[in-house]
Order: C-alpha cells, then structure tokens, then sequence
C-alpha cells in the first residue's frame, strides 16, 4: 500500500510518502507557516523524486488535530480534496499520537503536549505496549495543573514536544517527586511518515463527513456562545470541509 502523509497541524510542514512501512521518501520544513502556498507544491516535488504519480498512491492520511486551526484546515481541506478527486481512502490521525509513537520506550507513560495559550495545553497520554501505541487517556484540552494532577498517579512521565520547553520548570515543580523525563530535540517535532505508519493499522473514514480534531471551540461557536447568552447549539457554526 501506497500511502501520502501530510501534517501541518502547526508551524513544521511535513509530507512523506511510504509503501507499507517502507519510507519512500519525506520532508520537513519549521520557517514559515504559509503552509497554504507550499503544501501541494511540496507535495509535487516529492511525488516527482521518487517518480510517482497521484493515481498510484493507495491511501492519504492526515493529522487530524488538535493544532492551529487555520493549519489543520489546510491540511484537511487538501487530503480530503485528494482523496475525492482521486477516488483514494482517506485516514486521519491524531497530530498528538504522532509525537508519542516516535519516543520508543516500552512501558513508560507518554504525554505529548502543545501550547494552547493561557496556561492550558492540547495533550494526550499514551503508553507503548508490545510495540504498538496505547491511548491511555483521549487528547484533551485542558488546564497544565490539572493534567499535572492526572499524572502524579504514574511512576514515571515523558514529555514530548517543542512546547514542553515553555512549562519545563512548571511541570518540573508540580511533578517533583516523579521521575520526570523531557524528550530529546530531535523527537520534538512531528514527522509525516510516523502518521503514514499510524495510518497503516487505521480504517479509513468517509471523507464527506471528515473534520478537524480542534478540541475547543472555534472563534464563531465562542461568538456565537457570547451573543446568544451562553446557550448551546445543535449543529457546529463550522461547516464541514
């Protein structure tokens, strides 16, 4: 199986391309954020290096989310629009999982986290198991206390992902009598052919219904909340992609 992965859940822009588990070939850039300008371009290029052509990719997989929402719809937008015009299976994948199933450490919990402003983080919590990546606790977005106060239960923690360095010494001091461990550099950021491999053990979804994975709500639903005297609403402001 053929499959394009695509992440722009955040600043970095990674693509890979894999047959099976085999990496074809991949790139990541972190320098820019126009992702909107240099997805498909990219795309293109890497497809023409190893002489591919989109009708032989088998299956597109993308970063669902959580992330920067003006990211996760250009990265959505794109592998749905794909996956439609060239009748292809489309799979999507936590931006979250992808950082946790690169830190091979087999038993040990595995929380990868990203800034969401204010003192709350995205995060998730995860252990590997024989080789394969357990969801122990859903992605959430949530208070950095209160996923610290999660935690004291486990023995010992890795953190992973380039915004851990923000809360270092928060997390450091609310964990103090844990073994808290920090994820190297080079783990730190999200890489395309992680969720290629994901995505290989994924059932693919229906594309028509398809959306980003935010986590909160969207700048209209928070509108829309504020005008209506916080009542709810049955159907999302945002409409599907």
């Amino acid at each position: 199986m053929k499959i394009l992965a695509i992440d722009t859940s955040n600043q970095p822009l990674s693509i890979a391309l894999l047959e099976d588990e085999r990496l074809l070939a991949t790139t990541t850039t972190n320098y820019s954020k126009n992702h909107s300008a240099t997805l498909m371009p990219q795309i293109a290029s890497l497809m023409a290096r190893v002489g591919l052509k989109p009708v032989d990719i088998d299956r597109i997989a993308v970063a669902q989310g959580p992330g920067s929402y003006t990211g996760l719809r250009i990265g959505v937008t794109t592998a749905k629009t794909l996956a439609f015009t060239l009748d292809k299976e489309l799979v999507g994948v936590s931006s979250l999982a992808v950082l946790a199933k690169a830190v091979h450490c087999e038993g040990v919990v595995i929380v990868p986290l990203f800034d969401a402003r204010r003192e709350n983080v995205f995060a998730g919590i995860y252990q590997e198991k024989d080789g394969k990546l357990i969801t122990l606790q859903s992605d959430q977005h949530v208070a950095l206390n209160e996923l610290c106060a999660e935690l004291k239960k486990y023995q010992q923690v890795i953190f992973v992902g380039k915004d851990t360095k923000k809360f270092n010494a928060k997390i450091s001091d609310m964990l103090m009598k844990q073994n808290v461990i920090f994820a190297s550099s080079e783990l730190n950021y999200p890489q395309a052919y992680v969720i290629g491999l994901l995505a290989l053990r994924k059932c693919p979804v229906e594309i028509q219904n398809f959306v980003p994975n935010y986590l909160r709500l969207t700048q209209a639903e928070v509108q829309w909340k504020k005008k209506n005297n916080g009542s709810s609403f049955d159907e999302p402001l945002v409409e599907k992609i």
